[in-house]
């Protein structure tokens, strides 16, 4: 057996998949993605001070990889196609963010924490990353 993730539902002798149980794991065109991974190399970008990786709804590759990203106080304005060419160097074709979407602050629930449901429906409520 093969832990992808996911979850599902034995009905009428067949199973049904639900959706994804982690949200730390992307899957695009077949690719099994650590969304951790991804952050803690992103985090190395000199002008990023939080960065949080989500897997967003695509009807081609299932999920495709986005970045929401806290500039550092005084950076430059950070472009997709600047990040992905930053990222390339450092990460696989199939890693690189094609999504960016940049916020002031990382909302956080009371705990502290990045809810990355949350975020995902705050920030991308057509399902897609197209904003």
């Amino acid at each position: 057996m093969f832990c992808a993730g996911d979850t599902a539902a034995y009905e009428s002798g067949t199973y049904r998949i639900l959706g994804r149980t982690s949200v730390d794991i992307i899957k695009s065109g077949g690719y099994k993605i650590s969304a951790l991974d991804i952050e803690r190399h992103l985090l190395a970008h000199p002008d990023i001070e939080e960065v949080a990786v989500v897997g967003v709804q695509d009807i081609t590759w299932g999920q495709r990889v986005a970045a929401v990203v806290v500039l550092r106080r005084g950076a430059s304005p950070l472009e997709l196609k600047d990040l992905r060419e930053w990222s390339a160097e450092r990460l696989p074709l199939y890693q690189l963010p094609s999504v960016l979407h940049i916020v002031e602050t990382m909302p956080r629930n009371a705990m502290g924490k990045i809810n990355k449901k949350n975020l995902v429906a705050q920030l991308f409520p057509s399902g897609n990353g197209s904003r």
